[in-house]
């Protein structure tokens, strides 16, 4: 029988169709990532840390909340790695164990109005997140 880990990578894999193993580490993927500054864990990290099995920390990080889902990190991978693919499953995955989302489709008008240097891409991207 599986354990747990074993079957939080499987569900990642499954669900993003992403394989990890391809990944070269070369870190073009976190060079343009814009939300780098924000996130804990960065796009090549995420690859790394579902390939070698460590989700736990990945479930937990602020970072599946700060991808923005703009998709720089696939273009600009040289093994067609895709990474937001990954941190979207993460992200999924993530919800279904907590029983419910990081926050509602309702928070975000609040969010646009509490900070006017919010990049309207932020907007679009949490809305096609949270409005699942």
């Amino acid at each position: 029988m599986q354990n747990k880990t074993e079957r939080q990578k499987e569900q990642i894999l499954r669900m993003s169709g992403v394989n990890p193993l391809k990944c070269m580490r070369c870190g073009k993927c976190s060079g343009t990532c814009p939300s780098y500054d924000e996130m804990e864990y960065h796009p090549h990290q995420f690859v790394y840390m579902v390939e070698t099995g460590d989700i736990e920390p990945l479930l937990k990080s602020e970072s599946i909340y700060k991808c923005l889902s703009c998709f720089a990190c696939v273009d600009r991978c040289p093994r067609g790695v895709e990474p937001a693919k990954l941190v979207e499953a993460v992200r999924i995955l993530a919800i279904r164990e907590k029983g419910g989302n990081h926050m509602t489709a309702n928070d975000i008008p609040a969010l646009s109005d509490a900070d006017a240097d919010l990049p309207q891409q932020a907007l679009v991207s949490a809305m096609r997140k949270y409005s699942k």
